[in-house]
């Protein structure tokens, strides 16, 4: 896995497939993986600022405990995983313009349900790494302006039913809350209610609410504990913000100062509305608590994600 791209390579991106790099248009699963068929896998992504990766080590480190939950064995050690990242990473630098990014990740089925006749190369785990490019363009306006939360009628699935810990292929539940929260507004993210009817989590990420200068967010026990959600928590801690996780509710979030999310992508994006009402009353976002943790997170990456964003605005 040379860094070197080759020239059949030079006009598209490519991924790591079964032990190869190859164009991406060569990645085929077969309609007998398990992944098809019942999204019977896990999968990782982080994001990279100025073409570099965010906490690579962490976020495979996290990949490796959803496989071992799964019961899946890759193949390929987390240094293997790791290695080949970084190769597809910097074999699709090239295509990206200078100020965007990838999304880089990393996915694992269980493998094909062979019958015994068909004569495939491969049963065993699919491993696919590849490189996604950030919707910055999309998500300028949110990112400028807030976004939107919206509880929906869906309950996020129940620990004691399937962990949300760990970050599986089976995204039916968020995707049908996501669903019931755009048909209220298209461009809501939602935030589901776990089975007590606290706060949880969205598609991809997490919520904090800032209280009279404390931060809440829902216990790790009931989402998938974000690599950029723990890097705000460590953040808040070591700038002297009270920092907390807890049980929180619609009214702790109608009656809170300031919401933000992070995920991999956004890092840190404040909430303008939630279920319709103003955040804060209507106070200007981001407030002086998101807008502290934002700079903190910039000076820990060293890039400057906000501008990166509200260039397209």
């Amino acid at each position: 896995m040379s860094a070197a791209a080759e020239p059949a390579f030079a006009n598209q991106r490519v991924a790591y497939f079964n032990g190869k790099i190859v164009p991406e248009s060569e990645v085929m699963v077969s309609f007998r993986d398990r992944s098809f068929k019942f999204g019977d896998g896990a999968f990782d992504m982080t994001r990279t600022f100025g073409h570099r990766p965010f906490k690579l080590k962490e976020h495979i480190d996290r990949f490796y405990q959803s496989l071992r939950y799964l019961r899946i064995d890759p193949g390929l050690s987390p240094k293997e995983m790791i290695d080949a990242s970084e190769a597809v990473l910097e074999r699709n630098l090239h295509l990206l313009d200078g100020g965007d990014d990838y999304w880089l990740g990393q996915r694992v089925s269980r493998g094909i349900d062979a019958v015994g006749d068909e004569g495939f190369e491969h049963t065993g785990p699919s491993v696919i790494v590849e490189c996604t490019p950030l919707p910055l363009r999309q998500r300028a306006r949110q990112f400028r302006d807030g976004v939107d939360i919206v509880v929906p009628a869906v309950r996020r699935t129940a620990p004691d039913a399937l962990s949300p810990r760990a970050k599986t292929h089976n995204y039916l539940n968020l995707i049908t809350a996501d669903m019931d929260a755009k048909a209220f507004n298209p461009e809501a993210l939602s935030i589901l209610l776990d089975v007590n009817g606290n706060l949880a989590e969205g598609t991809g990420s997490n919520i904090f609410l800032v209280t009279n200068g404390e931060i809440r967010t829902p216990r790790s026990q009931f989402v998938l504990a974000g690599i950029s959600r723990q890097t705000v928590i460590d953040l808040a801690r070591k700038s002297g913000i009270p920092m907390h996780e807890a049980d929180v509710d619609i009214f702790d979030a109608l009656n809170a100062d300031e919401i933000f999310i992070t995920s991999t992508s956004w890092c840190i994006v404040p909430a303008r509305t939630f279920n319709g009402n103003p955040v804060g009353g209507g106070a200007p976002v981001p407030g002086p608590v998101t807008k502290q943790l934002t700079d903190a997170y910039v000076d820990f990456v060293n890039f400057d994600f906000p501008a990166q964003y509200l260039k397209y605005t």
